[in-house]
């Protein structure tokens, strides 16, 4: 496994990213089923969204706030939250957001997972 984006979000406030993550929903409607804390493995993923056409890679998004992008993925592969799309055939995404408070920034990583 290895990640395959990383960055640091310094200046965009929680409205923004909000916004960002509200019309990439938008948009993924037509190209993705989006679930909800989807029961997966030993827990519940925080966002899944699976591809209606298998060309493109199912994610499983965890959010943090307050501790580590690693921890985050940590978690998706701790409690196997890939287990509930065994069936999916494709690349899954693994994607980890966290949001620090005290320095108001975010952090996203990103890994790719091949069953």
């Amino acid at each position: 496994m290895a990640s395959i984006y990383y960055f640091d979000c310094l200046a965009i406030y929680e409205d923004a990213l909000q916004a960002a993550i509200y019309l990439s929903y938008l948009y993924a409607r037509n190209e993705y089923t989006v679930i909800k804390e989807m029961t997966t493995g030993k827990g519940f993923a925080d966002v899944v969204y699976i591809p209606v056409n298998p060309d493109k890679p199912a994610m499983i998004i965890e959010l943090k706030h307050n501790k580590s992008t690693e921890s985050a993925l940590n978690q998706i592969k701790e409690r196997r939250y890939f287990d509930s799309l065994e069936h999916y055939k494709g690349n899954i995404l693994f994607v980890a957001i966290n949001y620090d408070e005290k320095s108001k920034t975010h952090e996203c990583e990103i890994t790719e997972w091949e069953k």
